[in-house]
């Protein structure tokens, strides 16, 4: 087979989780959204299940089925989203947790789903979701009348421990929640490690479940491994793929692997990102095209049946700053042609 192996390990999440649960007292829930960031949302919710979750959270009510029907009646899960219009069948059906955004999403659930239970996010400052402090004024107390089961926000920040938003933003959320009697969140992976401070009642790690940054004690999650499906010399001044941006400088051996940026393995790693074999860095030469790769093997000593670009030798991080960008966008980028092999996973 010619596609490329994408190795998820469950007991590495597994055990990501219980490390950042180790840091708070309070309860820590986890993120699944975007399919578990490209994972599987059904075999990652239910590792994370038997590990105790008790508290999930999607991106939108769209995403909720697949993590109800994979975790069972009794566990939480949250929309950021909110409540959105034609959300009621999924919200009511699947026992959506709604985080409600604006005045306009509490009209529309205490009209649509009466007496169901939701939440609320707040603005402190990230200006993307949630009511502001003034909005918050307003519907303060008829809000709280309905008794919501959680009120969170979302540090802009929290990646980077000096910047002095962290801080900040702290202050907002109290000023807006302290000595409200409803469980509050403010914390995902980042928030877990500035401290005790920012942990409130509910953590929400993410990408750190993943063996992304910022948290760099997580155990790795994800290996990625392609076939080799030729080898080809290359003579000097000669070119390889699109456009003819490489030339050879050195009569050269170029393997061709059969993964591109459809397997998300995004263009801009084309400069400066390098594949390996076994502890060997070879560079990827030419620009990286839909379905394929090309890869200069040339110093090793025999040709490779497979390479692997994300490993003990690269982790997601590392290949994400190869292309300028973030772990996030790498992992929730990897298509569906890999065939994908669970270890440590018990269904």
């Amino acid at each position: 087979m010619s596609v490329g192996t994408l190795t998820i390990d469950h007991g590495a999440i597994d055990a990501n989780w219980r490390a950042l649960d180790a840091m708070t007292r309070c309860e820590t829930g986890a993120v699944v959204k975007a399919n578990a960031y490209g994972l599987d949302a059904e075999s990652v919710a239910q590792t994370l299940r038997r590990s105790g979750v008790q508290s999930f959270f999607v991106a939108v009510a769209e995403e909720g089925p697949i993590v109800r029907e994979s975790v069972g009646s009794l566990s939480n899960i949250f929309v950021f989203s909110g409540h959105m219009e034609g959300d009621e069948d999924l919200l009511r059906e699947y026992q959506l947790v709604p985080l409600l955004n604006s005045r306009e999403q509490i009209e529309r659930h205490f009209s649509v789903l009466p007496g169901r239970s939701f939440g609320i996010q707040l603005d402190t400052g990230m200006n993307r979701l949630g009511l502001e402090p003034s909005d918050w004024v307003a519907v303060r107390e008829d809000v709280l009348l309905k008794q919501p089961v959680l009120i969170m926000s979302h540090l802009a920040c929290a990646d980077d421990p000096s910047d002095l938003t962290n801080a900040r933003q702290l202050r907002v959320f109290r000023a807006m929640t302290d000595g409200i009697n409803v469980p509050r969140s403010l914390a995902a992976t980042g928030g877990i490690l500035l401290g005790e401070a920012y942990h409130f009642d509910l953590t929400r790690p993410g990408i750190g479940l993943f063996g992304g940054s910022p948290f760099d004690a997580a155990e790795p999650v994800v290996t990625l491994t392609a076939d080799v499906v030729q080898v080809r010399d290359v003579q000097v001044g000669e070119t390889a793929g699109y456009g003819n941006v490489w030339i050879a400088s050195r009569r050269s051996k170029i393997a061709t692997l059969s993964v591109g940026y459809a397997d998300g393995l995004i263009r801009a790693l084309s400069p400066g990102a390098v594949v390996y074999d076994h502890d060997a860095a070879c560079p990827v030469v030419g620009r990286i095209s839909m379905d394929s790769i090309t890869v200069d093997v040339t110093n090793l000593a025999h040709i490779p049946e497979t390479l692997c670009i994300i490993g003990s030798h690269q982790t997601i991080d590392d290949l994400a700053g190869s292309a300028g960008t973030i772990s996030y966008e790498i992992l929730t980028s990897l298509g569906m042609r890999y065939r994908r092999e669970r270890v440590n996973w018990h269904n």
